[in-house]
């Protein structure tokens, strides 16, 4: 079996699979029990000058009978006091000195409160820290979570003044809800950050309830926007891990990828595009912290399958791979290929082509009278619709058709401008 035991910004854990700084790391009967469990390592939820939540406090969006596509919550930071999270952290790392346990930190914008808990929690004996800038509800208000997260120049300014006191690593955890999050990141960089992670949860509304009116979750009647995470905010943290990952002044330090990641099909993605360590929370909320004997087991297959002996050697490794738009071939092409002997005539690929793609795929008649589908593939520009919406794995494939010389847009506008030069001499 490959080996799974991580080292992320001088943090060691047993594998990449770390609980998420949320509801499920709220108490050291939690943590100890998802380390029981088999998890990594976890993020302690986010520790500061203990509020009162609300009731209540979650919501889901469920989509074509599946339970939990995306989450909504507007829970907040800690609501227990100080001390007694610092006993049960200090017992849990005791108990448990195997595991990566880090806490999440929020606090106001003041160098002195950054240096008063950083000292505090070290003193316990934590392996690391997680700074939350990017709690979008309820602490945002307050001045905090994603209301410094989206200005670069106080997410610098707050890492600096950690990193006065730190003794262990200190992380960056960033907001999506923000134009370009290589902004922040850079900036956390330029701060002394040992490591960011992302993403935290996105602004949302999960929904309006038709017979109330009333908006999901609500509090007496009254709502408003959360957090929105699991399994549908994957492509969207994704994209921000690789930009991150494939920026040279931010891929000096570690990233741990979150959100969406459900599966060990998952973790491997955010690791292939540059993550070294990936958070859980949702999919562990959905199915409790059993899941995570799938996820080692799914991950340990995965890497003898590809004869890989450590599960680092897959981080960064599709990085490359991910480029602008303008670094793309524009004489690449690809055609729909439509395999009638798996067909199973349903017409979804006719429908969707003839109604809101190319009009390329033809209905037609054999000799013995039956119908079947084919693809005019001087047509057909590839754009994987029919494909997308073909219920039967194997029935349509795309097939690559040689092209002319390989010219990208960047290419293409540096000839013209040549030429253009060259008529005007």
């Amino acid at each position: 079996m490959a080996d799974l035991t991580i080292h992320f910004a001088g943090i060691k854990a047993p594998n990449p699979f770390w609980l998420a700084s949320a509801p499920p790391t709220n108490t050291g009967y939690q943590v100890q029990r998802a380390f029981e469990a088999g998890w990594g390592g976890a993020v302690w939820k986010t520790l500061g000058d203990p509020i009162i939540n609300t009731s209540s406090r979650f919501g889901a969006i469920h989509f074509n009978g599946q339970r939990v596509a995306g989450f909504n919550n507007i829970e907040l930071i800690t609501d227990r006091p100080l001390e007694v999270n610092l006993k049960e952290i200090e017992e849990t790392k005791k108990k448990y000195p195997n595991h990566a346990l880090m806490v999440s930190l929020m606090v106001e914008p003041q160098q002195e409160k950054w240096h008063e808990i950083v000292k505090k929690v070290e003193a316990v004996g934590v392996d690391g820290l997680e700074l939350n800038f990017g709690c979008p509800h309820g602490m945002a208000e307050r001045g905090m979570g994603s209301a410094s997260g989206q200005v670069p120049e106080l997410v610098e300014k707050q890492t600096h003044w950690v990193k006065e006191v730190a003794q262990t690593p200190v992380i960056v955890k960033l907001t999506p809800n923000i134009t370009d999050v290589t902004a922040t990141a850079y900036a956390a960089v330029q701060g002394g950050a040992d490591a960011i992670s992302m993403i935290n949860t996105i602004n949302s509304l999960a929904g309006v309830d038709l017979d109330t009116w009333n908006t999901i979750p609500h509090v007496a009647g009254k709502g408003a926007h959360g957090g929105y995470c699991g399994p549908a905010v994957k492509p969207i943290a994704l994209n921000m891990v690789a930009e991150c990952a494939r920026s040279p002044e931010i891929n000096v330090v570690p990233i741990c990828g979150i959100g969406g990641v459900s599966n060990w099909r998952d973790a491997v993605e955010f690791m292939l595009m540059g993550a070294g360590s990936v958070q859980v929370c949702t999919a562990a909320m959905h199915h409790g912290f059993r899941i995570v004997e799938d996820m080692i087991d799914g991950l340990n297959n995965y890497l003898d399958y590809k004869g890989l002996a450590s599960v680092n050697d897959l981080i960064g490794k599709s990085v490359h791979k991910y480029s602008d738009w303008g670094d793309l071939d524009l004489n690449y092409k690809i055609v729909a290929r439509i395999h009638t002997e798996i067909c199973i005539n349903c017409n979804k690929c006719h429908i969707a082509c003839e109604d809101t793609s190319h009009q390329c795929i033809d209905m037609l008649t054999s000799k013995e009278g039956s119908k079947y589908l084919e693809v005019r593939e001087e047509d057909c520009v590839g754009c994987n619709l029919c494909q997308i919406v073909c219920p039967v794995d194997g029935a349509i494939d795309m097939i690559e058709i040689p092209s002319e010389t390989p010219m990208t847009w960047k290419e293409r506008q540096t000839a013209l401008q040549q030429l253009a030069g060259s008529l005007v001499k």
